[in-house]
């Protein structure tokens, strides 16, 4: 397919900007006539398993009064400071979240909240006037006209009001000096009465949130319900049930994050590429580290923050997964697997029982092919992630793995009030080099097309016509993946579909009739992403209110700016794979 056609106004403050952005090309080599490749950090020197896995501070979303859980308000800022990701690693310069400086961290502290206790946050922006990493004017950045760095704090997996889902276009500098033309407010209000589970905080720029979230600006958020939770007595306490950070990363011999400041097609975009991988696996912070844990049940809440790495995890021992949630939601009852995949922005909630274990140690491997699913084999340095090194005497472990988890709402397609088609498309240029991605053949600044009523459900197939596999995201609503079917004739349905944009006119049902493609037992719960494979079509019903309640939303979930959805590779999201949506009444 060949690029839409597209005529561009230039400014003179975009002219400079890529005059900029031509220097940081044209600055690729060093006095010495090196090239940044060979400025690159040898990853094989970092001796794998030296450090130990920090714990993640925590802030509580609320506090304590005569014994009455009560609202909180956070002051959390985004600081520019030294992090240390190796041992013999020299100090990295980062972007990290914190209540100060000093106590700002990568990722950032882990926030807990609780089940009806509003949490209030003022994320603060104190980083410099000019990024740390390469960025790209020419896919639409936040841009502003007096410098500084633009941020936007968005809860991944919560269900809030519009003006506190971070909006790409609701950005902010350093002092709320210039805002972005959808930014509302300083404070965003986390109502914290959905289902209990897993979310993510992380950075939302327009154009930006690859390099900010490479920077470091990202964190863990749990939602905890003791009543609801209690009963199940999973494994509990922070040495028991910890969070799990992962990323990937690679550096220059000085320390810094190496980020290719070369796009593949310059002509075009002089620094984006359609994928950023680093060899060096980060867990909480540090490069392949290790935990001592005890001969008992311990429960892991992971999250994938790469921009675009797959992990397909599996223990070196054969310890299995016993998975109790995916995404934000729990499972029904508990699944073991040997392996799991998790697409970047992906959370599995999981136990592993160590008692099990025949062996001293355990090695939390990877061999998912990057990019997925067609990519390059995994190397010695990526296919690690963490150690664990298990003591020897067994010990009396209370917690348990019960039979039945958390039983939400089932997904009726009956009950669906339409049925959307979502199609993927990727434009490359003369040279079959990838140049955007748009969902729907539109851009992110087109017109909102999809307008789901509250309290509703609805039926989306969603049509992958790339190559790749693209993680999809839907901010504010949940949903459950019915069907993976795979398409036949394929260049010949892409060939109508890049002409005419319309699956039913383009005659859907007589491509959709391919192998069908089991869901996951453990990915059969409510979740908020889902991995779209190339050349199939996904059915999702996506439910637009609570899942576990008949409660109406608590909050105008009609108002401006709305709501979006997308890929969840970041380098796509940030090159136009990403739509608004507004709710209706």
């Amino acid at each position: 397919m060949e690029p839409m056609p597209s005529r561009r106004i230039m400014t003179r403050g975009m002219l400079l900007l890529i005059v900029t952005m031509t220097w940081l090309v044209a600055g690729d080599a060093d006095a010495g006539g090196k090239k940044q490749e060979e400025r690159l950090f040898n990853l094989q020197k970092l001796e794998m398993f030296v450090d130990n896995l920090p714990h993640i501070p925590t802030l509580h979303g609320f506090h304590s009064v005569n014994g009455v859980l009560k609202p909180k308000s956070l002051h959390i800022g985004m600081f520019f400071k030294k992090w240390k990701f190796h041992r013999d690693l020299p100090a990295t310069p980062v972007f990290a979240y914190g209540t100060s400086k000093r106590k700002a961290t990568v990722p950032g502290p882990t926030i807990e909240a609780v089940y009806g206790i509003d949490t209030y946050v003022t994320w603060r922006n104190h980083l410099p006037s000019t990024h740390i990493l390469p960025w790209d004017p020419t896919i639409s950045p936040a841009i502003p006209k007096h410098g500084g760095i633009p941020t936007v704090v968005h809860l991944h997996g919560g269900i809030h009001e519009p003006t506190s889902d971070g909006n790409a276009d609701s950005w902010f500098t350093a002092g709320f000096k210039e805002t972005g033309s959808k930014w509302t407010k300083k404070n965003t209000h986390y109502v914290n009465k959905q289902q209990p589970g897993n979310m993510w905080y992380h950075d939302h720029a327009a154009g930006l949130t690859r390099v900010n979230l490479l920077a470091g600006l990202l964190g863990a958020y749990i939602l905890r319900h003791k009543s609801v939770e209690s009963p199940l007595r999973l494994p509990t306490g922070r040495e028991f049930d910890r969070p799990l950070v992962i990323f990937d990363r690679s550096f220059r011999k000085d320390g810094s994050i190496y980020m290719n400041a070369t796009g593949n097609n310059p002509s075009i975009h002089p620094q984006w590429q359609p994928e950023y991988f680093g060899d060096a696996i980060i867990v909480n912070g540090k490069a392949w580290p290790r935990l001592t844990v005890r001969r008992r049940k311990y429960r892991f809440r992971i999250i994938n923050a790469s921009n675009a790495r797959f992990f397909r995890f599996f223990f070196s021992n054969g310890l299995e997964f016993i998975v109790v949630g995916s995404d934000s939601a729990y499972l029904s009852k508990p699944v073991r697997a040997k392996t799991v995949l998790l697409a970047p922005s992906e959370i599995i909630d999981v136990v592993v029982d160590f008692s099990k274990s025949k062996s001293k140690t355990a090695i939390l491997a990877n061999n998912a092919p990057y990019p997925y699913p067609s990519g390059d084999p995994v190397t010695e340095e990526n296919s690690k992630v963490m150690k664990f090194k298990i003591k020897n005497k067994s010990e009396d472990d209370t917690s348990t793995i019960p039979k039945k988890l958390i039983e939400y709402a089932p997904a009726h397609i009956s009950t669906s009030a339409r049925t959307r088609y979502i199609a993927m498309f990727e434009y490359v240029s003369s040279a079959d080099e990838p140049t955007h991605l748009y969902i729907n053949g539109l851009p992110y600044s087109a017109p909102v097309t999809e307008t789901p009523k509250i309290g509703t459900s609805e039926v989306w197939e969603v049509i992958n016509l790339t190559e790749d596999n693209h993680p999809l995201h839907i901010h504010l609503g949940l949903f459950k993946v019915l069907e993976q079917t795979a398409l036949v004739k394929t260049e010949e349905f892409t060939d109508c579909m890049t002409k005419r944009n319309d699956a039913v006119k383009c005659n859907i049902n007589k491509y959709a009739i391919g192998n069908k493609t089991a869901v996951t037992a453990h990915e059969r719960g409510w979740k908020n992403v889902f991995k779209m494979m190339p050349g199939h079509v996904t059915k999702i019903l996506v439910r637009f209110s609570y899942i576990h309640s008949n409660d109406s939303y608590s909050f105008d979930a009609t108002q401006k700016p709305g709501y979006v959805y997308h890929c969840h590779i970041l380098d796509h999201e940030d090159n136009m794979m990403m739509r608004p949506f507004a709710m209706v009444k």
